[in-house]
C-alpha cells in the first residue's frame, strides 16, 4: 500500500491588529479551508496563543497573525489558500511562503508546484526558488516580495526523514497500534515535556501528532510503510538539539533540515548531526522580503548490497 506523505505547506501572516485568526476565526471557519483541499479536522487542542487542529492530511496551526497548514497526500493545498486569502483580504497579508517536498510519485497529484504559483501569481506578486538539486531531494518555495526587509515568519524547523529502519518500520506498521506505543516509541515525554498532545493511528498505517505549549508548537506526521516510509517533524523549538535523539529512534537513510530564520543554523547543525550521516546538498538564501532560508540535505552511506523490489504486475 503506497500513500504520498510528503507535504504541501503555506505559511501565511497578516498584519492587522484589529483581526486575529485564532480568535476571529471559529472552527466552522477553518473546516471550511480544509475542506477546500480535500482534508478534513480531526480534533483540536489550544491554549492563549495557539490553536492546532489535528488533519486528516496533516495540521493546522493558528496564532493571531499567522497560521501555518501542513497537507500530505493527494491534497490540493492551493485551493485552501484561494479561499482563505479571499476571506481575510489580500490587503492584511504581510507574507505567504508555500512550500512543496520533492514527492515519491509526483505524476499522481492533481496539481504540481508550477501549477501552483501560476494559481498564486494571478493575486500576488511572488518569487518562486528551488533549494536542493532537481534529481535529489529538493523543496519548491514561492514567498512574496517585501520591501521593508523585515522578516514576519517565526523561525521554524522542518526534519524530513526518508526510508526508516526496518524495526522501526515494524513497530509503527503493528496491528492494532496504540497512540500511547507510538509515543513511547518517539520517546516524546523526553523530546517535548510539558507540551499538550494530541495525536491519531490512522487506518491501515499512519501517525499524526500535534503538540502545542505557549506560542510553541510541535508536530510530527509519520508513513510507516517500509518501501515508502516518510516522517517529517516541524517545530518553532530547536529541533536541532532533539535531532540525534530522532535519528537514534528512526535511523532513516537520508533526511531533510528546512530552517527558517535560524541564525545558526550551520554551527548548530556541525555540533548536532551524527557523524554517521554525511552532508549532501547544502543551500542558503536571504529572501528579498527578510526571511532566511537553510536547506540541508543529509546521507547515510551504506555499503550493504539489497535486492531489487519486485513490483506487483496487478
Amino acid at each position: 500500500m503506497f500513500f504520498e506523505g510528503a507535504e504541501k505547506k503555506v505559511t501565511l501572516s497578516i498584519n492587522n491588529p484589529q483581526i486575529s485568526l485564532r480568535q476571529d476565526f471559529d472552527d466552522a471557519f477553518w473546516q471550511q479551508v480544509v475542506a477546500h483541499c480535500q482534508a478534513h479536522i480531526i480534533s483540536k487542542i489550544e491554549n492563549s496563543q495557539c490553536t492546532a487542529y489535528l488533519l486528516s492530511e496533516s495540521s493546522l496551526f493558528v496564532w493571531d497573525q499567522q497560521c501555518v497548514i501542513v497537507t500530505c497526500g493527494e491534497t490540493s493545498l492551493i485551493k485552501a489558500i484561494e479561499f482563505l486569502t479571499a476571506k481575510i483580504s489580500v490587503h492584511y497579508i504581510s507574507q505567504l511562503i508555500f512550500q512543496r517536498k520533492n514527492e515519491y510519485l509526483s505524476h499522481a497529484q492533481p496539481s504540481n508546484f508550477f501549477d501552483d504559483i501560476k494559481t498564486l501569481q494571478q493575486t500576488f506578486n511572488g518569487v518562486a526558488l528551488r533549494f536542493g538539486a532537481l534529481d535529489s531531494h529538493h523543496n519548491y518555495l514561492y514567498h512574496l516580495q517585501n520591501s521593508n526587509n523585515q522578516s514576519v515568519v517565526q523561525p521554524s524547523i522542518e526534519l524530513l526523514a526518508y526510508q526508516i529502519s526496518a524495526h522501526a518500520s515494524a513497530i509503527l506498521c503493528q496491528a492494532d497500534l496504540s497512540p500511547n506505543t507510538v509515543r513511547a516509541f518517539l520517546q516524546l515525554e523526553q523530546l517535548i515535556p510539558g507540551f499538550q498532545l494530541d495525536d491519531h493511528v490512522f487506518s491501515p498505517y499512519g501517525y499524526s501528532l500535534n503538540a502545542i505549549k505557549d506560542h510553541h508548537y510541535f508536530t510530527i506526521h509519520i508513513t510507516p510503510q517500509e518501501n515508502s516510509s516518510y516522517v517529517s517533524v516541524e517545530t518553532n523549538i530547536n529541533l536541532l538539539v532533539l535531532t540525534p535523539l530522532l535519528l537514534s529512534i528512526l535511523e532513516p537513510a537520508s533526511f531533510d533540515l528546512i530552517a527558517f530564520n535560524q541564525p545558526e543554523f550551520e554551527a548548530l547543525t556541525q555540533h548536532y548531526i551524527p557523524k554517521n550521516y554525511l552532508s549532501k546538498e547544502l543551500v542558503q538564501s536571504d529572501l528579498s522580503s527578510g526571511e532566511q532560508v537553510n536547506f540541508a540535505n543529509y546521507v547515510r552511506p551504506t555499503s550493504t548490497t539489497t535486492k531489487p523490489l519486485i513490483i506487483d504486475m496487478a
